[in-house]
């Protein structure tokens, strides 16, 4: 039984840290810094507008004629001299209109590809024709806020700072509940459910990144909108499901940081459905444990010591072995409370059930088409965890390719 009891408290320490404790541990951190360097946050550096660097804003694309007027027209709204902006489309073996379309506007730099070959191979054959001191990523579905650019720029200004990812932000579709059709109203409350689950989860995520972004760098940033210096540029496998991350951690591997700020945003709609959000979460989990081997070395404390305490609390544990520990906590505490190990595993089997209940109900309530915010958390993080065990199928299918379906958006 004492083994038992051993492997239950480490399984719920995992799960409790990865979770709940590690944003503890970086809320008590910052302060402590705060403290000693008498600062509560960096200082704004001003930006000279004459002496701006030349900007490459690179949007790669599959198949994106539905979104091309909208985003070309969010383009043109962006704050920065034109005359050291680049925009740049990369279309990685589109076969729609998309080319027909960005050859209406003069301003864009088509770069076609007649192969399919995924998003990383696309980004690289777009950095070879780019010529700008600093390439800004963003993906053509997400619409950027006016300064982005500005901001990002400002983030570059920062000491030792040359990967700056901007904020992501999740939009719920609108909708009229007095107006839904009955035979869709299942289908309506899936997609509410994967936006607002996702949404919920981006500003839990958004605030661990800020935190850690303080306490030294970010851990990783996100293809909506990030930026590279491309003095410290490094290229990514051409397989990499996780392109973005993969980037920005090879330029942490080498000594720089990634500046997060909430000031540049990509706006973009949740998943349209919980099986195109799964799709979604299956490559994550896929690419993400691609990028654990092959950023290995990271973990080494010795060599890496305030990257490897970031990088092994947000991303190694949530995506290795934290889903695994969540997993093994049941049959551990149905033994224990079997094998009368106390009155404590009984309590906590209980709170399980709850969990697992809500988590239950709210999928329920989701395919019915209601709406329940208090049971958004418990499905959605369900919903997450079992998604890892379904990217390493993915992986072992998808891991010679950086290609992936797309999922669609509400």
């Amino acid at each position: 039984m004492t083994a038992l009891k051993i492997a239950f408290w480490i399984c719920l320490a995992l799960v409790f840290y990865t979770y709940i404790g590690y944003g503890i541990v970086l809320f008590i951190a910052i302060r402590i810094k705060r403290l000693f360097t008498g600062m509560r946050h960096e200082p704004v550096v001003p930006l000279d507008g004459e002496g701006l660097p030349t900007l490459t804003l690179m949007i790669c694309a599959y198949n994106e004629e539905e979104v091309i007027p909208e985003k070309m027209e969010n383009i043109r709204q962006l704050i920065y001299p034109r005359e050291k902006l680049c925009i740049m489309w990369v279309t990685d073996g589109s076969n729609d209109r998309s080319n027909e379309l960005l050859s209406q506007y003069p301003e864009v730099t088509l770069v076609f590809s007649p192969e399919r070959r995924g998003k990383a191979a696309a980004m690289q054959h777009g950095l070879r024709e780019n010529k700008a001191e600093i390439v800004v990523f963003t993906d053509a579905n997400t619409m950027l806020n006016a300064e982005a650019l500005r901001e990002i720029v400002r983030q570059m200004l920062k000491p030792n700072v040359s990967c700056v990812s901007g904020e992501k932000r999740v939009a719920a579709r609108p909708t009229d509940t007095t107006a839904i059709d009955c035979t869709h109203a299942g289908n309506d409350g899936n997609a509410q459910i994967a936006a607002e689950g996702e949404g919920l989860y981006w500003k839990y995520e958004s605030t661990l990144k800020r935190w850690d972004s303080e306490l030294y760098s970010a851990m990783g940033a996100a293809g909506e909108l990030f930026a590279v210096r491309m003095e410290h540029y490094r290229e990514a496998p051409s397989n990499a499901l996780l392109d973005d991350f993969m980037m920005s951690m090879l330029i942490v591997k080498d000594g720089h940081r990634i500046a997060y700020t909430r000031d540049a945003y990509a706006m973009e709609y949740g998943s349209a459905s919980m099986a195109d959000e799964s799709k979604r979460k299956r490559r994550i989990a896929a690419g993400g444990l691609q990028s654990i081997w092959w950023l290995r070395s990271l973990m080494n404390p010795f060599a890496y010591p305030k990257v490897a305490f970031q990088f092994i609390s947000h991303r190694v544990l949530r995506w290795s072995i934290t889903p695994v520990a969540l997993l093994a906590l049941i049959p551990l505490n149905v033994a224990l409370v079997l094998m009368k190990g106390g009155c404590i595993y009984t309590v906590i089997w209980l709170l399980q059930i709850l969990f697992y209940a809500a988590a239950y109900a709210g999928w329920r309530m989701a395919e019915a088409g209601k709406k329940s915010r208090m049971l958004y958390v418990p499905y959605y993080f369900l919903f997450m965890n079992l998604n890892v065990f379904l990217g390493i199928r993915y992986l072992m299918t998808h891991n010679t390719s950086g290609t992936w379906e797309k999922a669609k958006r509400g």
